[in-house]
């Protein structure tokens, strides 16, 4: 089996830009996708404008354009697919990496990355050195109650249209929940916004707090806030206020449960990784992005722990340089 220099799990901007780098320092790389090709945005509301500007999404010197102030969903989808065409990235896509597993010491160490295609063929691959850039996107917050699993509740938004004269429950009170709140009701929805806080979070865009805490008062959106969900049954769900005992029921004919997203710390600890138990950031150096496992490195959002709002594309993108700048050093060092 051959080994290679670098194996790169997940092809969002941050995968992408790594191997951008590590093909422009000569590594031998390969990126590894779960799904395809910026999978967390493929899966953001179908309608969604980023709140940055084009340049601030950009890799490898490859400018986004756009006639618009701010990029679409669907402009960014189509920008990530033209850097994997002009670089001709390596990319394995539909391939979930369930274990990465490190052998041997020092100059000798290899990795072995396990993983399972859609159709469930299972392929282990060898590399010296491993870049995790899985993001968090992926794994939503449970609320570890009855009927979660239900077929009408999803923690993930598309689009209204399929809403329309329905009664929707959005659980969450930041800015998925809240955009989501707006354009279904403006679509003809029929929305109760359900928040364990007192009130919407504070980090919600500054022209979004307005608009639905002006349709919060005036009934168009109802909304309850010191409440969390007990349970979830196929045509209500069932609320309590914060401290009480009595429970209330909410009609619903869909459930949204927006309450954010996270790393998937399980899969870090069983590759070694520790994770600071309070903030839940993974133990890593902070200029070359390694990991406390020699030769595993991490880029992107993974490395935001609770803090998810703290690395974004704009600032996850330039992690992937420094990890193949630290790669090819090493590899002239050890003369190969």
């Amino acid at each position: 089996m051959s080994v290679r220099d670098v194996l790169i799990v997940g092809a969002g901007p941050a995968g992408l830009a790594t191997a951008i780098a590590a093909r422009h320092h000569g590594l031998d790389y390969l990126v590894i996708e779960k799904g395809t090709v910026a999978e967390a945005i493929y899966r953001f509301p179908t309608h969604m404008v980023f709140f940055t500007t084009p340049e601030l999404l950009e890799i490898g010197n490859l400018p986004l354009t756009t006639p618009y102030e701010k990029p679409t969903r669907l402009e960014a989808l189509r920008y990530y697919r033209k850097v994997v065409d002009t670089y001709q990235l390596q990319v394995a896509m539909h391939e979930e990496v369930t274990a990465v597993t490190a052998t041997g010491d020092g100059d000798r160490r290899v990795f072995e990355v396990e993983s399972r295609s859609a159709r469930g063929h299972v392929r282990v691959r060898e590399a010296r050195a491993v870049v995790l850039a899985m993001g968090y996107y992926g794994r939503p917050n449970m609320l570890n109650v009855p009927g979660e699993d239900l077929p009408h509740v999803s923690h993930y938004y598309q689009e209204a249209h399929p809403f329309y004269r329905q009664r929707v429950v959005i659980v969450g009170g930041k800015n998925s929940a809240c955009e989501a709140a707006l354009e279904l009701h403006r679509a003809g929805a029929h929305v109760t916004l359900v928040h364990r806080g007192e009130a919407l979070g504070e980090s919600v865009k500054y022209w979004v707090k307005p608009d639905i805490e002006n349709r919060i008062k005036e009934g168009s959106i109802a909304a309850r806030f010191a409440t969390e969900v007990v349970e979830i049954r196929p045509t209500h769900v069932v609320v309590r206020r914060t401290g009480q005992l009595e429970t209330d029921t909410v009609p619903a004919d869909g459930v949204l449960l927006l309450t954010g997203y996270q790393a998937d710390h399980d899969f870090l600890r069983r590759a070694g990784v520790e994770i600071d138990a309070e903030t839940m950031i993974p133990r890593h150096h902070a200029e070359t992005f390694e990991t406390n496992v020699p030769g595993l490195f991490i880029t992107g959002g993974q490395l935001a722990g609770r803090r998810t709002g703290t690395i974004f594309i704009e600032n996850g993108r330039f992690h992937g340089e420094r990890v193949a700048q630290v790669l090819a050093a090493r590899l002239r060092t050890a003369g190969r």
